[in-house]
């Protein structure tokens, strides 16, 4: 049989509720004293108890990690990372998806999460301040990925920046007639669009600063799958005068424009040139040249912020540099390589 928690108290000679709060690590308690209780508890092997010590500190020991949608690689290498960092900190996980307005709009009239969490972390989900200050008001502290708001910690990419880096890397190649595939929100969407809007930007700021004329034809607006991107791709192709490359807001909608491209009889990056963004896991597999934005990372940061946060610290602001990654699909256009030949 295990020891009492009254047995550790009586060895390190403190109280009952010293010894549930020195071992949740709880804030207050002396670091000497918090030794002298954790030695004891370790000599005698006692085990304290979750629900116990929940009741003790008035905390859960539970974060709801809120989405918009599960069934994407993106939320689902956040969801994970974020997870390694909670359960390391003894944190259980309370996952909640908001797939339409309806569910998002019901979860946030109610006080769903009292009690029953003690922080909320928040993928990609553009908040109002009204559902900010409705997560706050059920006593939560909240970390937000892809969002700045006061009052909360976040974690965000400088995606303009990723969009520039990716225009300039075919600029630099020699392009000229570049296209750019941008993320629409279907009807209904609970995504928030402004990582893809800011890498539209990033574009068509590369252009300007090149002196490249833009062209509202190669820029183009569809869903976030592999089939819009395909279909897309097939649109830019049939154009009188066609781009000789393209930036894909996402390597779903690249690996669609590289499947159009390779049945069309083009060869990347020969005739064409590609560039995704995500650093997707399949990524490498098709040798796509792309953005990573540390989507571990991401997740990684904000449960850190958020796990602090619940030790008392203030909210942190985090934000991510991405970073080109050049693969095989990408190349100077065709005329410039018979030029130099």
């Amino acid at each position: 049989m295990s020891a009492s928690a009254q047995a550790v108290a009586a060895r390190a000679g403190v109280s009952v509720s010293t010894v549930s709060r020195a071992l949740r690590g709880v804030p207050g308690i002396a670091e000497a004293t918090r030794k002298r209780v954790q030695s004891a508890a370790e000599e005698l092997g006692y085990v304290a108890s979750p629900s116990a010590s929940r009741l003790a500190t008035g905390r859960t020991r539970t974060v709801a990690v809120i989405v918009p949608l599960l069934a994407k690689w993106f939320f689902a290498e956040v969801i994970a990372a974020a997870g390694r960092v909670l359960s390391d900190a003894g944190y259980d996980v309370l996952l909640t998806e908001l797939p339409t307005p309806a569910k998002r709009a019901d979860f946030f009239a109610a006080p769903r999460l009292r009690g029953r969490s003690d922080g909320a972390l928040v993928i990609a989900l553009q908040l109002t301040s009204e559902e900010l200050e409705a997560l706050q008001g059920q006593g939560q502290r909240v970390a937000l990925v892809g969002l700045e708001r006061p009052g909360a910690s976040s974690i965000r990419v400088e995606d303009r920046d990723g969009g520039r880096a990716a225009t300039r890397h075919l600029v630099n190649l020699g392009h000229q007639r570049i296209a750019f595939l941008s993320i629409e929100e279907a009807p209904g969407s609970t995504l928030g669009g402004v990582p893809p809007a800011q890498r539209l930007l990033g574009y068509r700021d590369t252009l300007r600063e090149a002196g490249i004329p833009r062209d509202s034809a190669l820029e183009l607006r569809v869903d976030n799958t592999t089939d819009a991107g395909a279909d897309a791709v097939a649109g830019l192709l049939s154009l009188a005068e066609p781009p000789t490359a393209l930036v894909a807001a996402s390597d779903e909608l690249a690996f669609g424009a590289l499947a159009t491209l390779r049945r069309s009889g083009l060869r990347v990056p020969d005739d064409f040139s590609v560039v995704g963004y995500d650093n997707h896991e399949l990524a490498a597999t098709v040798d796509l040249t792309t953005i990573d934005h540390g989507v571990a990372e991401q997740g990684r940061l904000a449960a850190e912020a958020l796990v602090t946060s619940l030790a008392g610290a203030s909210p942190a602001i985090g934000r991510i540099a991405p970073r080109l990654v050049v693969r095989g699909t990408t190349a100077p256009p065709r005329h410039l390589r018979a030029d130099s030949r």
